[in-house]
């Protein structure tokens, strides 16, 4: 009976576990795109790895910055809301990730959901959470949103962060 429950549990979860890292075809280019739920392992797929390694590779941190923000995203949890397809997230979201690999940012606490021209993914994910451009970095505390920064930082990722939390 034991067994069987197991089973059972083990078979549920693998049921209704979204698929991460879905590709779909970007109707106006007809290049691949991902969509919904996604992680950094998504990137490794040669259709993306060109502009996310270079531009991690590229980028030039703000260290100073980067020196007041570290131990603030301890308690803070991370929605990215991005299009592959856009050419601000293919800046902002390696950057950001460059960011959060230097902080040692536990990415456990990071969400990724990417979207289509229309700001859809493939379930609810985007409905509630008001998205008009993209990218769109959200930071949470105690289940709060304390902020966003939408499309391109106002100075910085470095110094909107810091002045986020």
């Amino acid at each position: 009976m034991k067994k069987i429950f197991i089973f059972f549990l083990l078979f549920a979860s693998i049921s209704f576990a979204q698929e991460k890292n879905k590709l779909s075809v970007d109707e106006k280019s007809g290049k691949p795109m991902l969509i919904g739920l996604c992680d950094r392992t998504a990137f490794a797929d040669t259709s993306f790895s060109w502009w996310f390694n270079s531009e991690i590779d590229m980028y030039s941190v703000d260290s100073v910055t980067l020196k007041d923000v570290s131990g603030k995203l301890k308690d803070v949890k991370i929605t990215i809301v991005m299009g592959t397809w856009c050419s601000d997230s293919k800046r902002e979201v390696p950057r950001f990730f460059k960011i959060l690999d230097l902080l040692g940012y536990d990415q456990k606490n990071l969400t990724l959901i990417c979207v289509d021209r229309n700001k859809n993914a493939t379930g609810n994910e985007v409905e509630k959470l008001e998205i008009k451009l993209v990218p769109t970095f959200i930071f949470y505390k105690n289940d709060s949103e304390i902020g966003r920064i939408v499309e391109t930082p106002k100075e910085s990722l470095e110094k909107d962060l810091l002045k986020l939390l």
